[in-house]
């Protein structure tokens, strides 16, 4: 058992890092435990393990007396100085109580107590390591699944994707390779917990600052991110150097830079947007590539009407409102979309006119309409209600 023992301690500290000597303080206490269910209530009993040989004994301080009546807590004079040539009555001597059949009571208390104590001591290891580390990111290897929770393999430590933290639209499969977002650690009463994410908006800023030099020294400042992970993402940036175009530093030389974090998000589209203090030049630049024909600001209720023409209303808008949305989260304005009326309610008042300068001449005449920068030549009919006829001449 002994070299067994002791293999197994040099092991556990070289593979898993954990210190030979509080694996031996746990099998010590474990073995003190079980030691006394053999041995009987000793008088200061206590485990000694040594840690070359991995020799266990059982030791206790025994009351030198001249007649034993309790020989758990005393030991006889003579059987003392056996020990201790000096000993006399009253003083206390150490003495082996190690019982016949501890071998196999210490086989047995000992793998249990260092497989309890690697637990405990890896999860403190756990917390102690990334306690510090949230809000960054790390790679690791889909291991198993926990219902819908996704069990990733750290290398040394386990970390925990709940469902709540996937992105709808990414399946995962046991051994796929992925780096995710550490949102914190938690210390339960299961013990330390790492949570990561790659549905966070937080995910897209550190990878942002990982591939972009520029973000990573302070050039670019990223002022906003808004995401439906998975979809879309909308994300901000600023330089305080004029010289330095943050958007282009973002995108990188032919898309370079931003060609790597969008295959990160598998194919997830993201917008880089100039950020701007003016409320109208930002929201204009969130908008994009949608036109705006024109914006109207509620400062109270901090909220922005925008019209725009019929062929933009859905590209401003977005898929299921997504543009919209986005826009919103990301200036901090509620934006409220509508289609322009303006052209449409002009030219049907013009109409208006001309059918009422129809019905009250009664005459056909020809009647010229100014449209796109064309002469429309129409003929009325002497009844006001008929449809318009005839045909369009150019200018």
């Amino acid at each position: 058992m002994n070299a067994e023992f002791i293999a197994m301690l040099d092991y556990l500290e070289r593979e898993r890092g954990i210190k030979r000597e509080i694996l031996l303080e746990a099998v010590s206490t474990a073995l003190l435990s079980a030691s006394k269910k053999s041995v009987g209530a000793a008088r200061d009993l206590r485990i000694d393990i040594d840690p070359r040989t991995g020799d266990i004994r059982a030791l206790a301080n025994l009351v030198v007396v001249d007649d034993v009546k309790n020989p758990q807590d005393e030991i006889a004079l003579a059987k003392a100085r056996r020990i201790k040539a000096e000993a006399k009555v009253g003083d206390t001597v150490e003495m082996e109580v190690t019982p016949r059949n501890f071998g196999r009571i210490a086989a047995q208390t000992a793998k249990q107590a260092m497989m309890q104590r690697i637990r405990q001591v890896e999860k403190e290891m756990i917390y102690e390591e990334f306690k510090d580390r949230a809000g960054e990111i790390v790679s690791g290897t889909v291991r198993r699944f926990d219902r819908s929770d996704v069990i990733l393999d750290l290398g040394k430590f386990e970390a925990v994707m709940p469902q709540r933290e996937r992105v709808v639209v990414e399946d995962y499969n046991v051994g796929d390779r992925l780096r995710a977002y550490v949102v914190a650690v938690e210390n339960g009463l299961r013990g330390p917990e790492i949570i990561v994410s790659r549905s966070h908006p937080n995910f897209v800023r550190r990878l942002f600052e990982l591939e972009v030099s520029e973000i990573a020294d302070g050039t670019v400042e990223i002022r906003g991110i808004a995401r439906e992970a998975g979809y879309r993402t909308k994300i901000a940036v600023w330089s305080a150097n004029e010289k330095v175009d943050p958007v282009g530093a973002c995108v990188g030389m032919r898309g370079s830079r931003v060609k790597n974090i969008v295959r990160e998000l598998n194919n997830e589209k993201v917008d880089i947007i100039r950020w701007s203090s003016d409320p109208k030049e930002f929201i204009l630049e969130a908008l994009k590539p949608a036109k705006v024909k024109n914006i109207t600001f509620d400062p109270e209720k901090k909220s922005a009407q925008i019209s725009v023409d019929e062929d933009q209303l859905s590209l401003a808008i977005g898929k299921k409102g997504q543009n919209a949305r986005l826009t919103t989260r990301l200036t901090g304005w509620e934006i409220n979309i509508d289609k322009d009326t303006s052209a449409t309610t002009a030219v049907e008042q013009k109409v208006e006119c001309i059918a009422d300068y129809g019905r009250a001449s009664g005459d056909a005449g020809e009647i010229r309409l100014h449209q796109s920068g064309r002469l429309a030549r129409r003929r009325c009919s002497r009844f006001g209600r008929h449809p318009w006829r005839g045909r369009s001449k150019g200018a």
